[in-house]
């Protein structure tokens, strides 16, 4: 191929290579052909050449030895080469480069010609690759030809006006009255340059609102004669009289109309009128009734108008162009919050969308029948969104399940209904259930106590019958743990009675435990349920003991060390077994801290039902020391440490020490309530940079923990408490109990009384030596007679920032 091939050529010849490297030797030799012809001082073809180099470049192989070639054709009085130069310059050249400084001037020169081609060369290369100096030095000129006679020249100037208030923003006001001047022509072409301009004006600079809001009834006529024009041929789109136009007006009329009630009630009529008379057959008249659908919910329109607006979105929902029905669903879910009666009318087309094969229309869907369920719906909505769970793609299953359990939460009729709802999507989805939807579900069945019976004996089926739904799982597990007294009794008036024998209870559970299905989550809450019904049945007992002490060397951690410590129940504490085991508390989800993310208030049991009556002994520090010693599984005696014992007081016998202990939650009228608090404590060489910690403050009793001395294998700390109530607090003592690698001293109160209303304090040190340097809890329970006040916890971290729940 020689140097002086036709570009047309050169084309030909690339196209035919068989292979890429044949078409790379084919422009590797052409280029240098190219930069051959570049270097002669006198060569006429010089736009041919830069012609055959951009089409080199379009082919994405390096051409930036062409751009000074650009710089040299722009200079040229030539119109061909000046074209070939402003496309080449285009093209190759950005603000980025060097060489496009160089092309400011010959710009500006183009700019004043005489010839409108070679103004618009001018006008279309700036407002391609313009930077910010060269908008800034060019301005005044294209502001002095927005206000020319040319219509050509005009609508090329204001769309190079829109990139210099993009490039340049503090130069918008220089082209504020030229702009609004441009919506007096009559060219199409100028009236859309002007519109965008003005839009962007008004989006770059708001103080400039108040100034082109006087416009809109100009906007609005020239609207009107766009609806109600005849057939014009060099504007017709599908029957629509440019509808190009039509959507930038549009655009415009809701950036101004929007939070001003005098431009929106201008612009509603022209709304009504356009919405009412534009034909959406066609995607060009779906186009402007979409935008003028959003220019309605955006600004202050009447109520009747934007009933319309949603009704055309409706009308949308039938399209069978997938794309208008999903920006339909789209606008309808922006909508929905504010006028949510107008888009229930909608209901049904928005349900049939479920069954769209398209995935995007299919998740719209799903995401607007979730917003549209109320209290009046929820059954019926509720009945679709089941069966469109059964048969949903995997990706949106877990989006459906989270998004049904959060609606029966909010406007469930009834608590059976709302967990005859949780179980149906436990059962169809509960592989893809999120994991907080299984607390959530037992919060629920613990409230609804007239349903426990019901609940496990639909829980214990629906485990027999499936064990690969984890959610499902865990939650039946939980369930026959708590209640399984309940399933083994087989009296339900809620659902056909079932006969449930002991075995058949333990060998679901052991089925749980051994399948390979089952996640260690899962595992944990099924030992955890056959350790609870060691209380609950009578004959199987040594059966649930070998099943627990299987696991006590199981390989996950988390396994394990529940299986040692119920084993531990079983040998070493089996007389609190039964007090242990109890069943859960009502969980209070008024609580305010539950909101906050903070654990929930549970409630003490009702002294009216069958809980067991316990007091505190005489030995209750031995107690505490046995619970916590569950932590050091070692038989060797525990760290002596001085101690208070707490007064005995005279209640009913409950039979068992471990009862004793536990009772701390119920029977508050005649015994002393327990404060418990949990210290976390790593002794680090850290400085102590806040000594006090206010660690309870309720109900008139305040108490503060003060750091002393901390080195680095001990802490001394001084607990101070003081009563703000009306009565003397008496017998107050503190008890504390550690693991055995923690030495632990206290010396004695300065007293057993709180005075009333602050008059006193008592305070005790408690010295702790940590050896080995491990973390550790320090268990403080501070019994006096206060019955109004319930058990508190305290966790402090080793930086003293604290951390308070109620338990």
């Amino acid at each position: 191929m020689s140097p002086s091939v036709r570009l047309q050529e050169m084309i030909r010849v690339i196209r035919s290579a068989r292979t890429q490297c044949e078409e790379r030797g084919v422009i590797q030799k052409e280029c240098a052909a190219i930069r051959a012809q570049f270097r002669q001082a006198d060569n006429g073809g010089r736009s041919h050449n830069l012609a055959k180099l951009l089409y080199v470049h379009m082919l994405g192989y390096p051409a930036h030895f062409g751009q000074m070639e650009c710089v040299r054709l722009i200079a040229s009085p030539r119109y061909s080469e000046k074209r070939v130069g402003y496309l080449g310059a285009m093209m190759l050249l950005d603000e980025k480069q060097d060489a496009s400084l160089l092309i400011t001037n010959s710009i500006k020169n183009d700019l004043s010609h005489s010839s409108p081609y070679v103004q618009s060369l001018a006008l279309c290369t700036l407002a391609c690759m313009g930077s910010a100096e060269m908008c800034r030095d060019l301005a005044p000129e294209i502001d002095r030809l927005l206000k020319t006679a040319n219509a050509y020249i005009k609508k090329k100037a204001a769309l190079c006006a829109v990139h210099i208030v993009r490039k340049v923003p503090e130069l918008a006001e220089l082209f504020n009255t030229a702009a609004r001047s441009l919506l007096t022509e009559k060219n199409h072409g100028v009236l859309h340059g002007a519109v965008v301009l003005i839009t962007e004006l008004c989006e770059r600079n708001p103080s400039a609102l108040p100034h082109f809001r006087k416009i809109v009834p100009d906007l609005v006529h020239i609207m009107k004669g766009l609806v109600m024009s005849g057939y014009s041929p060099e504007h017709n789109v599908a029957g629509i009289s440019d509808p190009f136009l039509q959507v930038r007006i549009l655009r415009l009329l809701r950036i101004l109309g929007r939070n001003d009630d005098e431009a929106s009630d201008a612009m509603n009529d022209l709304l009504a009128q356009v919405a009412t008379n534009t034909d959406s057959s066609k995607t060009a008249g779906s186009a402007v009734l979409y935008e003028t659908v959003l220019t309605i919910m955006d600004i202050n329109s009447e109520c009747g108008l934007r009933i319309l607006a949603v009704n055309i979105l409706g009308r949308f929902l039938l399209s069978n162009d997938r794309n208008i029905r999903y920006v339909s669903m789209m606008s309808l879910q922006k909508i929905v919050q504010t006028d949510h009666n107008a888009v229930q009318r909608h209901r049904g087309t928005i349900v049939d969308c479920l069954k769209d094969q398209d995935a995007s229309v299919k998740r719209r869907a799903l995401e607007l029948s979730l917003a549209l369920v109320s209290a009046a719906n929820i059954r019926s909505l509720m009945k679709e969104l089941l069966l469109f769970l059964s048969c949903c793609p995997p990706e949106l299953r877990a989006q459906t399940a989270s998004g049904i359990f959060s609606a029966a939460e909010r406007f469930a009729p009834s608590q059976r209904w709302h967990i005859d709802t949780a179980l149906h999507v436990l059962t169809t989805a509960g592989g893809d259930v999120r994991d907080e939807m299984v607390p959530s579900l037992i919060q629920l069945i613990t409230t609804a106590t007239e349903l426990h019976c019901y609940t496990v004996h639909k829980l214990y089926r629906a485990l027999v019958a499936d064990i690969s739904q984890q959610s499902l799982v865990q939650v039946a597990c939980w369930c026959i743990g708590e209640y399984g007294d309940l399933l083994l009794r087989g009296e339900c008036e809620e659902t056909e009675p079932v006969q449930v024998t002991e075995d058949d209870v333990l060998d679901a559970l052991e089925t749980v435990l051994q399948s390979h299905m089952s996640s260690p989550a899962t595992r944990g809450f099924a030992l955890t349920a056959t350790m609870k019904l060691s209380t609950r049945i009578s004959r199987n007992v040594d059966r649930i003991r070998s099943i627990v002490s299987i696991y006590g060397s199981c390989i996950d951690v988390e396994l394990q060390q529940r299986a040692v410590e119920y084993n531990a129940l079983f040998k070493k504490y089996d007389h609190m077994r039964a007090a242990v085991l109890e069943r859960m508390p009502v969980i209070d989800r008024s609580s305010p801290g539950h909101d906050n993310g903070e654990p929930a208030v549970i409630q003490a049991p009702d002294k009216t039902k069958n809980n067991p009556v316990v007091t505190l002994t005489q030995e209750p520090t031995n107690q505490a020391r046995d619970l916590l010693d569950l932590l050091g599984g070692s038989d060797e005696p525990a760290q002596p440490s001085t101690v208070q014992p707490a007064p005995a007081a005279p209640v009913p016998d409950s039979g068992s020490a471990g009862g004793d202990l536990l009772d701390l939650l119920g029977g508050l009228d005649s015994i002393p309530v327990c404060f418990l608090f949990f210290l976390t404590c790593a002794i680090v060489p850290s400085p102590v940079t806040d000594p006090s910690v206010t660690v309870y403050e309720q109900n008139g009793v305040t108490v503060k923990l003060r750091c002393d001395r901390q080195t680095d294998v001990g802490v001394t700390a001084t607990l101070v408490a003081s009563n703000t109530t009306d009565s003397d607090i008496t017998q107050f003592t503190l008890q504390a109990a550690v693991p055995k690698c923690v030495q632990l001293q206290m010396r004695a109160p300065s007293g057993d009384v709180l005075p009333a209303r602050g008059a006193g304090q008592v305070t005790q040190t408690v010295h702790l030596n940590n050896p080995n340097k491990v973390c550790f809890f320090v268990c403080l329970f501070l019994p006096f007679y206060q019955p109004d006040l319930c058990p508190y916890f305290l966790l402090v971290t080793p930086e003293h920032k604290n951390q308070h729940s109620t338990y």
